[in-house]
């Protein structure tokens, strides 16, 4: 091998950003059992380039172990599925995606510090790597390891505040269970804050996203024998609550342009986009759903993991395996978002109704069973699939009147649909006269007692098998 060849070669190992470049380190960081990883950027002054140094206060390494850790391959857990390492080439390959020189420090139980480093540019000019463990300078922990990247050729950014930002975005994204948990992972002393693409987690203007099923569990084979599982989860963002946000906030919050699969490989993220969802294309509507796919180590080869960690390549059996139903729900969901703006449009068409018929209701007789104080009532009206012979239902509480039409009823797309997709003035005046006729008839069906029910029943059906012979 040519040792000056391999080093250019690998130099271009492909990592897609910085982040990701960094996160291999953030990975053996969480390997030695570290609790806090301090990211620190800095230029040099020198040459004016960016620095990077990771520290974190795990286990450290011993000499031996050092010696070897910038070797390809060279770590003692080549082959493993137990965590997130297994080439042992994330240390050494992710550094010199980003710099030609990498230098890092360790040190165990009080011991003195030792160190050793990679010099590309010597490489290449036919020097022997020198990676024999010398003296270096620990921290203030018991244990720990230090990564310095000097001079980084690679990153473009023209400003350290836009690595930040990025790294504070990508970083909290792929370790969010970590951070959730007890990780305490910063950049130049700030915290990283814990990103949830599920949203399960957000609250914004009192809503957050909620789960769309139970999570799903798929029992995979695994090489070179046994099985592990695949455990899904979808969760909903709140439509109704978070449609009216302006667009700087729902691109800020991650609400648009970031939805899809995000894929996780022993709780930290590895990739995001859309995958394992069959025939299904994207749509702007599936921004409003998200997806969680999580999986043991041992499936690597299964979801085609390569050596950075950065996306997949998932199997024939696992597609076979998966795909079916995921395709199958996305569909599903992809539909309750498509109803859940209907109905947000079909709420705020009926504002205007709402509005008189809470201004008359002042001079109505008070309806029996609402409790509460006597003051006028609020009005709503809404739609949902009922049973087919219901046009609307009445839900009343001490305060609010609720109509709930039934989007399943002849009278609904004989009458609303048309109504809705018209502009002009005329149809608005229409359909206000509609909801109000609507509206009367359900408070006067509850002002006149319990037979109220059956009229109702009674009068749905007759009218359901009029339009339908019109």
């Amino acid at each position: 091998m040519v040792s000056s060849n391999f080093i250019r070669a690998i130099r271009e190992a492909g990592y897609i950003s910085v982040p990701t470049a960094v996160a291999e380190l953030i990975d053996n960081a969480l390997e030695a059992n570290a609790s806090e990883i301090s990211v620190g950027i800095t230029r040099s002054s020198s040459s004016g380039l960016p620095q990077i140094e990771v520290e974190d206060n795990g286990i450290g390494m011993s000499s031996s172990e050092l010696s070897a850790c910038l070797r390809f391959g060279g770590s003692s857990r080549f082959g493993g599925k137990g965590s997130f390492g297994r080439f042992g080439m994330g240390l050494p390959s992710a550094s010199l995606s980003q710099t030609r020189n990498v230098e890092v420090t360790a040190w165990q139980n009080g011991s003195p510090a030792l160190t050793v480093s990679l010099d590309a540019d010597r490489i290449a000019a036919g020097h022997p790597a020198e990676l024999t463990p010398r003296p270096g300078q620990a921290a203030g922990t018991a244990s720990g390891c230090r990564v310095v990247w000097r001079d980084c050729d690679r990153i473009e950014y023209q400003r350290l505040a836009w690595l930040e930002r990025a790294l504070h975005r990508d970083l909290g994204r792929m370790y969010r269970r970590f951070i959730t948990a007890d990780l305490r992972l910063t950049i130049n002393g700030v915290v990283v804050e814990a990103t949830d693409p599920t949203h399960l987690t957000t609250v914004l203007d009192g809503s957050t996203a909620l789960p769309a099923f139970e999570p799903l569990k798929y029992e995979i084979a695994a090489e070179p024998d046994g099985t592990a599982f695949v455990t899904v989860r979808f969760s909903m963002l709140p439509v109704s609550s978070w449609h009216a946000l302006d667009n700087a906030t729902k691109r800020h919050m991650g609400i648009v342009g970031k939805g899809g699969v995000s894929i996780l490989r022993a709780g930290r993220e590895i990739a995001n986009g859309w995958y394992l969802m069959g025939s299904k294309r994207k749509e702007n509507y599936d921004d409003w759903w998200r997806c969680e796919i999580e999986f043991d180590p041992l499936l690597d080869e299964q979801f085609g993991i390569t050596i950075n960690k950065q996306g997949i390549r998932p199997s024939r059996a696992l597609r076979e395996a998966l795909e079916p139903e995921l395709e199958s729900i996305a569909r599903i969901l992809n539909n309750r978002v498509r109803q859940a703006f209907e109905d947000v449009k079909f709420r705020a068409a009926a504002e205007e109704s709402c509005r008189i018929a809470e201004t008359a209701d002042a001079d109505l007789p008070v309806l029996k069973g609402r409790g509460g104080p006597a003051r006028p009532l609020r009005y709503e009206i809404r739609s949902a699939p009922l049973p087919i012979d219901t046009m609307f239902r009445t839900e009343l509480t001490s305060q609010t009147l609720t109509l709930v039409l039934n989007v399943d009823h002849p009278a609904f797309s004989a009458l609303y649909v048309p109504l809705q997709d018209l502009q002009e003035l005329r149809s608005s005046e229409m359909r206000t006269a509609l909801e109000l006729l609507i509206i009367s008839y359900a408070r006067a069906s509850l002002q006149v007692g319990s037979d109220s029910d059956d009229v109702l029943r009674a009068w749905s059906s007759t009218y359901g098998r009029m339009l339908q012979r019109s």
